[in-house]
């Protein structure tokens, strides 16, 4: 694996190996083989959970990890991307995690990245984020036994969400029965990806028969003022509580990629229940995305190749 820039980066057997080796992380902590490699995290975006998780990911395989966010970095003075990008790499950093607003960005550093040299996208604008998408497919997997042949519910902004887009590439590639997409008129997918997807105009209608449902919060950041519904009026609609999940039946899985808006799109009942598997989430996400850093690097020797 050269880079991890969407699911398309992935096929089917890629991602079972992915999981195969996160499952043998999580019986054994190696003895830091990735020691004496540079990584950076480059973050052009807010993030609590992703930054930190790629950050102990790579600590805890021994790489010397290095964050570097926008605001106190030397974009603020005006330098592009592509030059930053190519002054980290002078300096010897092998392993890249860009978090950028600009849909496309991990793409333009991966045509001009060195062989060596790799790129982890940890979200671009609204396009991707499969990192997410492969600790929920494996927390799902953990819960379910297989997320081949499920139900899963995918509900809230649809439309602002990388994290919706990058789940239904893979649970489509996974070979889930039935992806569900609920969501307010204004907040639907379009143009709608392809798979096996049904939408839904209430989440009401969407619950009876889901195997698991993920809720995803407002993207405030991502559209205007005048956009943004009530609070409380679109957790009255739209926000998972005990009696909406009750729809599904006490089987059913609840995961959220967070960061989440307790009381607007899902209840403290529900979040912090016996049916919430949002913590194993966050949990599963340090080892998933160690896999995914060893399968890029762990064959490689250290390089000091420039750009």
């Amino acid at each position: 694996m050269q880079h991890l820039i969407d699911i398309a980066s992935l096929n089917s057997a890629s991602v079972l190996q992915l999981f195969s080796r996160t499952d043998s992380l999580r019986r054994q902590m190696p003895p830091q083989p990735l020691a004496g490699t540079a990584m950076v995290n480059l973050f052009y975006e807010a993030s609590t959970r992703t930054r930190v998780a790629l950050e102990l990911a790579g600590r805890r395989l021994g790489m010397d990890v290095i964050n570097v966010q926008s605001q106190s970095s030397s974009a603020t003075k005006g330098e592009s991307l592509i030059d930053t990008f190519h002054n980290l790499c002078a300096m010897g950093i092998r392993l890249f995690c860009l978090r950028h607003p600009q849909v496309g960005a991990p793409h333009q550093l991966a045509e001009v990245a060195p062989d060596g040299v790799h790129i982890i996208n940890a979200g671009d604008g609204v396009h991707a984020h499969p990192t997410q998408a492969l600790l929920d497919a494996y927390t799902l997997r953990e819960a379910l036994g297989e997320v081949s042949g499920k139900t899963i519910v995918i509900a809230g902004d649809l439309r602002h969400s990388r994290v919706a887009r990058s789940n239904i590439a893979l649970l489509n590639m996974l070979g889930a029965a039935e992806i569900r997409l609920a969501s307010p008129e204004a907040m639907k997918i379009r143009p709608l990806p392809p798979g096996n997807l049904v939408e839904f105009d209430d989440l009401d209608s969407a619950m009876p028969g889901a195997d698991a449902v993920m809720m995803l919060r407002i993207q405030k950041e991502r559209i205007s003022e005048l956009e943004i519904p009530h609070g409380d009026a679109y957790y009255r609609q739209w926000g998972l509580n005990e009696k909406r999940l009750a729809l599904a039946g006490a089987d059913c899985k609840v995961l959220h990629p967070g960061p989440v808006n307790r009381g607007v799109e899902i209840a403290s009942s529900v979040l912090d229940g016996p049916q919430s598997l949002v913590l194993q989430q966050v949990r599963f996400g340090v080892y998933v995305r160690m896999a995914v850093m060893l399968e890029m690097l762990s064959a490689q020797s250290p390089s000091n190749q420039e750009c």
